[in-house]
């Protein structure tokens, strides 16, 4: 699988996002961007904010440190740093993070050995396990790998089924029995009139069965409401309510429909260089907790193609613990999306190393799918 182009695994909808990292790239000079790109490649490694005589001696110009006190200001004045103490160093703002990876991030290439070990997990996983299962290896590989917490989102709706029964439970409510091609089982409950006879549940499995071989629920649905009459002449008026009311049970809200895999948070503890980034993981640990808001954002990632990135309070998810996320879509074999891949880290993430990482394993989770 050849290494994509840097056009090819960033969004482009990431660019459109920021018209004020657009503006700052324009008041740039060279100087300017060297020094900025000095200042954000020492926070990425150390976390620490970098000062003007350490600048004045790395830089591939001569600077005195007084001059690079001058660029620095206009830097702030450009909204892309900010001193986090008087007279300390710089630090890059979330502007300025924006700004480095749409505009300067230099991306890295996945290696050979890293690739032989996404390939060969994934694929061991996928003929072993459950799709479920693949998906949860998925999330532990690209976690170790990172060392950030891993995290996957998927929509059971586009699972291919294979078998339908009901299961009364009482007068008025059925237990739906769903089978996937991959073994995978899920149950729901679903409303059932009072007093239906044990013969409409059979039919109405019967029914489904016949044709649900292959298909998702999104499909079936479509198909059914499509021949609404000829069901209904088919099967008699009760039983087609209940095959109505178990498609819309299983096919309904989008937020029910989908899970959240997150491995690996402990990663999130490494390397912290103060108290306060205790605090920030304690926030995120708080809103990996939060389903809701974390498959939210993974969504967001189904809207473009290619990686999609995160930086801290573009999203209400990250507002308080300063974090990132780096993710990509995968695929089907009909090339639709059906789930997400990603990383949730610091700010400070190593985005030249992760985001060919996180397009390449997303990529070869698509070929993974596809085979099944």
């Amino acid at each position: 699988m050849s290494a994509p182009s840097r056009a090819g695994i960033l969004s482009a909808v990431t660019k459109s996002e920021h018209p004020r990292a657009a503006g700052a790239l324009a008041a740039m000079n060279d100087r300017s961007r060297e020094i900025f790109r000095r200042i954000v490649e020492s926070y990425l490694q150390t976390g620490e904010p970098v000062g003007s005589r350490h600048l004045s001696r790395v830089l591939p110009m001569t600077l005195s440190p007084a001059s690079v006190r001058n660029v620095m200001q206009d830097l702030e004045e450009l909204g892309l740093v900010y001193a986090p103490h008087t007279s300390a160093g710089r630090l890059p703002t979330e502007t300025g993070l924006r700004f480095f990876v749409d505009a300067m991030l230099e991306i890295g290439d996945v290696s050979a050995e890293e690739r032989r070990r996404i390939e060969a997990d994934l694929r061991a996983a996928a003929r072993d396990k459950t799709l479920d299962d693949a998906l949860a290896d998925a999330s532990q590989l690209i976690s170790g790998m990172t060392r950030s917490a891993g995290v996957v989102v998927t929509s059971k709706d586009n699972a291919r089924l294979k078998h339908v029964e009901f299961v009364q439970l009482d007068p008025t409510r059925a237990l739906a029995v769903m089978v996937s091609e991959d073994g995978a089982v899920e149950n729901r409950i679903v409303d059932i009139p009072r007093g239906l006879p044990t013969a409409s549940l059979v039919e109405a499995s019967n029914y489904l069965n016949a044709r649900i071989r292959g298909r998702t629920l999104a499909e079936l649905r479509a198909e059914i409401e499509a021949a609404r009459d000829a069901a209904k002449r088919e099967l008699d008026e009760r039983t087609a309510r209940l095959v109505e009311a178990g498609l819309a049970s299983w096919a309904g809200a989008r937020g029910d429909s989908q899970q959240l895999i997150v491995r690996g948070q402990a990663n999130l503890l490494e390397d912290l260089t103060a108290i306060e980034d205790l605090e920030r993981i304690r926030l995120l640990f708080g809103d990996l907790e939060t389903k809701k808001d974390v498959i939210d954002l993974l969504s967001r990632a189904e809207t473009g193609e290619g990686v999609r990135i995160f930086i801290g309070s573009e999203n209400k998810l990250f507002s308080l613990s300063g974090s990132s996320l780096i993710a990509a879509p995968f695929r089907d074999k009909e090339q639709k999306i059906v789930g997400v891949l990603g990383v949730i880290g610091p700010t400070r993430l190593n985005y030249a190393r992760i985001v060919p990482m996180v397009d390449y394993t997303a990529r070869v989770l698509s070929q993974v799918i596809k085979g099944r």
